[in-house]
């Protein structure tokens, strides 16, 4: 595992084949980190599913209204919610897209990210300055790497456990 420089601004996230250390870029996204953090302390990351997994692209999760049920649970599918929190304001930065980086998901709206995101398989350079990133892998990208396929994927992998690491 990676050596941990600020636990405050580390996120372990635990998968079945083994942990992903976050290293959180507070000082270019805070508010994106700070609502991270948030909801990882309330547990409400824990158990959620990597909804919309596209090989050589980027796999997406954080549907914290949606992301613990089982997909048409009330006819709504993770992927469609996010948390009771309001809407984030873009925090756009120069910090490019690269393989590893964790960036905020949203729709058209570039002020309407809240608790889904994203990391990326690959270098996506065309989301630059266009999605928040606010994030990058330090630790697991193997376990990254192996998370099951799909939109959505028929057996998604899930976070079993999201933990800021001062917490730990």
């Amino acid at each position: 595992m990676a050596e941990i420089k600020d636990p405050e601004n580390t996120i372990l996230m635990e998968l079945n084949d083994g942990t992903i250390v976050i290293e959180l870029l507070a000082d270019i996204a805070p508010k994106h980190c700070e609502r991270m953090k948030e909801l990882a302390r309330a547990g409400k990351y824990d158990n959620v599913a990597f909804h919309r997994v596209i090989d050589g692209f980027m796999a997406q999760t954080g549907d914290v209204e949606h992301g613990n049920m089982e997909s048409g649970w009330n006819g709504r599918r993770a992927g469609t919610g996010g948390s009771d929190l309001p809407d984030l304001p873009a925090e756009f930065s120069a910090i490019p897209h690269d393989r590893g980086t964790l960036g905020a998901a949203r729709s058209s709206n570039p002020n309407s990210a809240n608790s889904q995101f994203f990391i990326n398989f690959n270098d996506n350079h065309f989301l630059n300055r266009q999605y928040t990133v606010y994030g990058r892998v330090i630790s697991g990208m193997e376990f990254v790497d192996k998370i099951t396929r799909g939109e959505p994927p028929t057996s998604p992998d899930r976070m079993i456990s999201v933990k800021v690491a001062a917490d730990a």
